[in-house]
């Protein structure tokens, strides 16, 4: 695809693409029934890397937008990559469609097919930043799973390959392409809520030390390769790596459970935090910046506390009985609540319009508004909705989380040269990274 200067996508006219590409998806029962077929040099061809429950949920959306053909995938897990081809072929048989899909163990084999414009990434977190790298450098567009990384020298390293080889990357933080956070976002940049006084971004708990008991491993599951850079002593349960069936079929009947230990994950922290974080910092204007203190619960503080420049307060505490992982924004003159599917104000006029409104029964992994940006990204050549910069500060804030609880004290930090302030005995500075083990390299 030819090179373009990249410009900014404004949110109107990504408005405008997304009900577009939604309206096409609902409206066209199979992509047999479009009327002016691509040609063949103007599609969009995917390979997807990581196929476990969040791929399946990625696949059933990207599948169905015109002009994309999914002709590859990758995992490490043999029965996933089986199910990820059958289910490709069962969907581009019943529409008509001829389509080859192969399918790899390793990611490296996927990458150098020239054939492939772009990869979605949705592996567990201590392999994003490296998988991603190696696509950018071998010229392929990404959409990559949240949290951007595993680590902030990650994030760092990354950012710099997305622009050093002019690619396209997007993350998958989709509550940037949902109406009703979107009105949320307008009503506090706009003034309706005054002057923010407090955010209220409730995530849940932070990660816990790994303590599954050792079980066998499968007999198509390469655990050396699904620990990639981490240390090679992490024994395997089945809940790290959820077990499928394809006779009869059995898809996961839990998220990967690796997201809640210090030693793969980040927790609530990160899984979450790459949402409603995302969305605190995105009110706030910090896109480009971050907050300058944050505390650990129990420093002070009853929950874990972002504090930036100009003194206002993010904090990770729950804004009503339910405990829901949303966002609460409380300004001088009136306040807002907004999460998936809920919307709850000081005041009627701040609600957003009902044509804006969520609140249908479809599974919200499964809404593709985010997915068509990222596509429509990659066609024109312009930053999607959340690009490289955006993912790495929400990702940074989530981590230095982590990285507070961890030291068990407050840490001060420089957001413009993304540096501890007073680290004395160099503990925070020592968090920014891990030593890979040996045969795994980031760059």
């Amino acid at each position: 695809m030819k090179k373009q200067s990249r410009k900014e996508l404004s949110r109107r006219r990504f408005l405008g693409t997304a009900a577009i590409g939604m309206a096409g998806i609902t409206l066209l029962p199979s992509l047999s029934s479009c009327s002016s077929p691509k040609k063949t040099d103007d599609k969009i061809r995917l390979g997807f890397i990581g196929m476990g429950r969040q791929a399946m949920f990625l696949l059933n959306g990207f599948i169905q937008i015109p002009g994309v053909r999914v002709i590859a995938g990758c995992d490490v897990y043999g029965r996933k990559r089986q199910r990820f081809e059958n289910r490709v072929n069962e969907f581009y048989s019943k529409n008509n469609v001829q389509v080859e899909v192969k399918t790899y163990e390793k990611y490296q084999d996927l990458l150098q097919r020239d054939d492939i414009d772009a990869v979605v990434i949705a592996v567990p977190d201590h392999a994003h930043a490296m998988i991603a790298i190696a696509a950018c450098k071998a010229g392929k567009d990404v959409y990559l799973e949240k949290p951007m990384t595993f680590t902030i020298k990650e994030g760092q390293e990354l950012r710099h390959v997305v622009r050093e080889n002019d690619r396209i990357l997007a993350i998958g933080s989709q509550q940037r392409s949902d109406p009703n956070f979107q009105h949320a976002i307008k009503m506090v940049h706009t003034g309706r809520l005054g002057e923010i006084q407090q955010v209220n971004a409730y995530v849940g708990a932070p990660p816990v030390p790994y303590n599954l008991p050792k079980e066998e491993i499968p007999a198509d599951l390469n655990w050396d390769l699904w620990l990639g850079p981490l240390p090679g002593d992490i024994h395997f349960n089945n809940e790290l790596n959820p077990p499928i069936s394809l006779d009869p079929v059995e898809h996961e009947k839990i998220w990967g459970a690796w997201r809640w230990y210090k030693e793969m994950g980040g927790g609530f922290t990160t899984d979450w935090g790459a949402h409603m974080f995302d969305i605190g910092q995105w009110g706030l204007g910090m896109d480009d910046s971050g907050p300058v203190e944050i505390s650990p619960v129990g420093d002070g503080t009853e929950y874990m506390q972002f504090k930036y420049a100009n003194g206002v307060v993010m904090t990770s505490e729950p804004f009503n009985e339910q405990m829901t992982k949303g966002v609460k924004f409380t300004g001088t003159d009136g306040w807002l609540e907004v999460s998936r599917g809920h919307f709850v104000a000081s005041d009627d006029s701040l609600l957003p319009p009902k044509s804006a409104q969520t609140d249908d029964d479809t599974p919200y992994e499964t809404k593709i508004p985010h997915q068509i940006n990222f596509i429509e990204a990659v066609r024109n050549r312009v930053d999607p909705v959340v690009p490289v910069e955006v993912g790495h500060r929400t990702c940074t804030v989530c981590t230095l989380g982590n990285i507070a609880c961890d030291l068990k004290r407050t840490i001060k930090w420089d957001p413009a040269t993304e540096t501890f302030v007073d680290d004395q005995d160099g503990a925070a500075t020592a968090h920014l990274h891990y030593q890979y083990r040996d045969g795994w390299t980031l760059l």
